[in-house]
């Protein structure tokens, strides 16, 4: 008897064991566990631990985390008629784990083959310039649509981002001159731009200096120490009125001083008489 009691209290262990080994689940934070009792579905558990009733309910793991799925090269005809290569990649993770059991058998093949179908949609709708320069718009709007399609699964689409455009050989050769005609047009209007500007101060600058008394001739006066500063150069031009006066205000006269040695030159000194 004592022997029958230890192989049923062994027994007992193991079986206990076996239950409680089927019943409990530990569900870690990034995890879900949702249970179907008696094929109808119970909900999602966890994190921690989760108690099941064996034989009655089924369970099944959901992780949580992100998801990145590289999108093959796709073959796109773009709106302006030209063949292009173009790959993404998509990241989405699942938000409601009952209801992408439920509602899809494959989510990941499924949210894969969806992902392909919208790039070359979308792709296809715009032209081959917009592809190069509007590549963030492109990526928002792939992103909207596959999130508005996989809502009704539980999946949440959190970025969408082309990575590669392959353009054929025959245009690379075109967009590079076409991109050297728009940087010369460019270097083309800024040049015209600072001629305008350039005139423009340079006519200011003669309209104050015909309308101020004396700013031409200042004008002259600094700009001969620069010509007289180079070696061999010679310097013939006529002395102006004013410069005149002004000469003669620093001589200390009221006149101008050439004009008084002038007049000296012309008339001869009186002569004296004898008495």
């Amino acid at each position: 008897m004592p022997l029958l009691n230890f192989y049923l209290l062994v027994g007992g262990g193991i079986i206990l064991f076996l239950f409680l080994s089927s019943a409990l689940r530990v569900v870690r934070e990034y995890e879900r566990l949702v249970v179907f009792r008696l094929g109808r579905l119970a909900g999602s558990r966890g994190p921690g631990l989760v108690l099941l009733i064996p034989g009655i309910d089924a369970a099944f793991r959901v992780s949580l985390r992100i998801v990145t799925y590289d999108v093959p090269t796709q073959d796109v005809i773009t709106k302006d008629n030209v063949t292009t290569r173009v790959n993404a990649v998509v990241y989405y993770r699942i938000v409601d784990p009952a209801l992408t059991l439920v509602n899809v058998e494959n989510f990941h093949q499924a949210t894969a083959q969806l992902a392909q179908t919208t790039l070359r949609s979308v792709v296809g709708q715009a032209e081959l310039d917009q592809l190069l320069t509007e590549r963030d718009r492109l990526n928002v709007q792939l992103q909207k649509i596959l999130d508005e399609a996989t809502d009704r699964w539980g999946i949440k689409v959190t970025a969408v981002e082309i990575k590669d455009v392959v353009i054929p050989e025959g245009l690379l050769s075109a967009i590079a001159r076409q991109a050297e005609a728009e940087r010369q047009r460019r270097a083309l209007v800024i040049h015209a731009e600072g001629e305008r500007q350039a005139s423009e101060r340079l006519a200011e600058a003669a309209r104050m200096l015909a309308t101020e008394p004396g700013g031409l001739t200042l004008r002259v006066l600094r700009t001969l120490p620069e010509i007289a500063a180079r070696p061999g150069s010679v310097v013939a031009f006529p002395i102006p009125i004013e410069l005149g006066s002004l000469l003669g205000r620093l001589g200390g006269t009221g006149e101008p001083a050439s004009r008084a040695r002038l007049q000296e030159r012309r008339e001869p000194p009186e002569a004296t008489l004898p008495s």
